[in-house]
């Protein structure tokens, strides 16, 4: 359980500079230089995900569960991804309408899948792993559109069509994960086949 709380302080740690230090940041940046300080935040920020991902796996072999949830939680999970699938696709999808309305569709779609899986998942470390992605991903979303609005700044939307395609994109994906890839990568069908 270490190496997962270990991994979640490195990983939303760092994650986190921007959002509590800015000004720390920014001199380092100047300091280090833009290229020293993207590698430092990446390589942190994968030995954060290791030992999550590690810690995670080691919890999951000895489960200590403080509830047991109902099945149809699974599929109450599989509907909220949809959305954070949507989002994802939306995120990196230049000038859609979605954008322009969330501001930061990367920090819902954290907000939808670590939700998702806690309503689903009962153990310390469920609870542990996916509430600390919740808790960071509102907060981060609450710093960052005050900041927007306090710089005036808005994403502006381009054309319906764009929208049309990270839905659609987003929505395959979906399907994909969620009759296929979820199962081969984590080793749990969320549609309970």
């Amino acid at each position: 359980m270490w190496l997962l709380i270990l991994g979640l302080i490195l990983f939303l740690g760092v994650h986190s500079v921007g959002l509590v230090a800015d000004d720390w940041r920014k001199q380092r940046v100047l300091h280090w230089g833009l290229r020293s300080w993207k590698l430092l935040f990446a390589l942190v920020s994968l030995v954060g995900l290791v030992l999550i991902i590690w810690g995670y796996a080691q919890a999951r072999l000895a489960p200590q569960w403080l509830w047991i949830s109902p099945a149809w939680t699974r599929h109450l999970a599989s509907l909220l991804t949809i959305p954070a699938f949507i989002l994802l696709v939306a995120t990196y999808v230049p000038a859609t309408h979605i954008k322009a309305r969330v501001g930061h569709p990367m920090l819902l779609v954290v907000k939808c899948w670590a939700l998702a899986h806690l309503l689903a998942n009962g153990s310390v470390a469920d609870v542990i792993l996916f509430a600390s992605f919740l808790v960071w991903a509102v907060f981060s979303f609450i710093v960052l559109r005050r900041r927007d609005r306090a710089a005036g700044r808005s994403y502006p939307a381009k054309s319906g069509m764009r929208d049309a395609i990270a839905i659609v994109v987003g929505l395959g994906l979906w399907v994909l994960f969620a009759f296929g890839l979820h199962q081969m990568l984590i080793g749990v069908a969320p549609l309970g086949r």
